[in-house]
């Protein structure tokens, strides 16, 4: 049977495409190219985490925000500065655990985003 092997793209809606673009280029440091995007390659070792959850899962933030994208970060703490000093609204919270640092932030449209810098080492650990 054929089956998926990972996430190859995410794509999204936006009022105003060009100003989130350069947004994501400023505050994020994605490389917009000239089609619009971004094209990242996986370091050996990186992972694509795939998850659905309830509709009253609180995790999103607001109710009407039916998905979330995760970013994967080498320092967290780092990007959250450089968000918080750019202006952009940061959640305070960090969260800890043994898949890793979590933080959050909301992007010019509303877009609650997740920042994920993984624990070191071999992540996940078979």
């Amino acid at each position: 049977m054929e089956r998926v092997t990972g996430i190859g793209g995410v794509f999204f809606r936006a009022r105003d495409p060009e100003r989130l673009r350069a947004w994501y280029a400023e505050h994020l440091g994605v490389e917009v190219r000239g089609f619009g995007g971004a094209v990242f390659s996986a370091d050996a070792g990186d992972i694509t985490v795939w998850h659905v959850a309830p509709l009253d899962d609180e995790y999103f933030g607001a109710a009407e925000q039916r998905a979330m994208l995760n970013y994967r970060v080498s320092d967290l703490d780092a990007m959250l500065a450089q968000l918080r000093t750019a202006g952009v609204p940061v959640d305070e919270r960090v969260a800890e655990s043994e898949h890793g640092r979590f933080g959050w932030a909301t992007d010019p449209e509303g877009n609650r985003l997740e920042l994920w810098q993984p624990p070191a080492g071999n992540y996940p650990a078979d």
